[in-house]
């Protein structure tokens, strides 16, 4: 099972960096693997989306269901998709009145070796760059 974990501390609040990780129908819009979205349902409690991965050539598709409190955490849970398991969540912690420390982690492991040696890399690639591009997108929505 592969396992990423990453937190940085930003000049944001919780509230802006938890708005930018529920909308999930924005990441086309800057994250570069991201062929599009499915926002599949969103209450106070949770969201739940379909995101399609299409990146050099390669397609797949995952969908997650996600349990949250805002600004506070969001937990991921697979709902379907080329893994055996994926979960993890994302903490917002403020640091004063315009600050918070965001961290992220997630664990995965595909449904097969076949999968894991066609998607590993591209998937691999993608949650590791997956915090500096909440951070580089909040940069351009709250400066």
């Amino acid at each position: 099972m592969a396992q990423v974990e990453k937190s940085v501390i930003i000049a944001r609040t919780p509230a802006q960096m938890f708005e930018l990780v529920d909308r999930v129908e924005d990441y086309p819009l800057f994250l570069p693997w991201c062929g599009g979205t499915e926002l599949l349902s969103r209450s106070p409690t949770h969201t739940a989306a379909r995101i399609h991965i299409d990146y050099h050539g390669l397609k797949a598709h995952f969908a997650t269901e996600n349990a949250k409190e805002a600004p506070h955490w969001m937990n991921i849970a697979f709902r379907e998709g080329p893994f055996r398991r994926l979960e993890g969540g994302w903490r917002f912690i403020a640091l004063g009145e315009t600050g918070c420390k965001v961290e992220f982690r997630l664990h995965y492991e595909f449904s097969s070796r076949l999968l894991e040696k066609a998607l590993g890399p591209v998937f691999g690639h993608i949650v590791n760059t997956f915090v500096d591009s909440f951070v580089k997108r909040a940069h351009q929505v709250y400066e």
